[in-house]
């Protein structure tokens, strides 16, 4: 397994940010995380990639534990967050080997990102001048850098136009063939085109799991369930 999480806890104070998360996440599966806003799904990925640690329970993550080696976590995955922080005075090529020396890779693998995700005609421009859809790929090159078996996206599409959708989506379907992939979302057509399995959180309890079968009954069974 990928990832296996046990009775997860997270308090902010008297705020139960997270109540006894279970899961587990198969090798190669692409997992969508829906649930309202506050429901806990960053708070759930940033324990995962170790940015946080829970208050009680266990996190594994490609067998390694999160609270004893949250480092080793870190630089066994990718790691997509909400905004998306970059240096966009730094261009995109100059960007992308400042964060393979973070992880201490090689140059070499920096072309090998480029191609996967389509930038080699934006590598020489600065991060400032692309477009949203252009920036999201960098992001994803960025998180593509130690070529990581667990890929953890949060809302990679938010902002995005009907094209750079599109784009998006069709990256993460080339991108996730040999990989397992967490992404959360709003958009139940995306759960449709890309998720082999469904996680839906409210309140910071886990309510449901949807399987693939569920799942291509279509965005409308989504959304019915969503809304209840």
């Amino acid at each position: 397994m990928s990832i296996q999480l046990t009775d997860i806890t997270k308090n902010y104070g008297t705020q139960k940010a997270l109540d006894k998360v279970t899961l587990t996440i198969e090798k190669g599966q692409i997992t969508g995380l829906l649930g309202p806003n506050g429901a806990g799904k960053s708070t759930l990925m940033k324990i995962i990639t170790g940015a946080i640690l829970p208050t009680s329970g266990t996190a594994v993550v490609n067998g390694i534990d999160v609270i004893a080696s949250p480092l080793e976590v870190q630089r066994s995955l990718g790691y997509l967050p909400e905004h998306n922080p970059q240096y966009l005075e730094l261009y995109v090529r100059e960007y992308l080997e400042y964060v393979a020396q973070m992880y201490k890779v090689g140059k070499e693998r920096i072309p090998t990102v480029i191609e996967q995700t389509v930038l080699g005609s934006e590598q020489h421009k600065k991060i400032g001048a692309l477009s949203k859809g252009y920036r999201q790929r960098v992001g994803l090159a960025a998180a593509l850098i130690p070529d990581p078996q667990v890929l953890i996206l949060d809302e990679p599409t938010t902002g995005l136009d009907p094209a750079q959708l599109i784009e998006i989506r069709s990256l993460l379907k080339n991108i996730a063939a040999n990989k397992t992939v967490l992404f959360s979302t709003h958009i139940m057509q995306e759960v449709v085109e890309l998720c082999s399995s469904c996680i839906f959180l409210e309140g910071g309890k886990m309510k449901q799991v949807l399987t693939e079968t569920e799942i291509q009954k279509g965005s409308k069974h989504l959304e019915e369930i969503f809304a209840k």
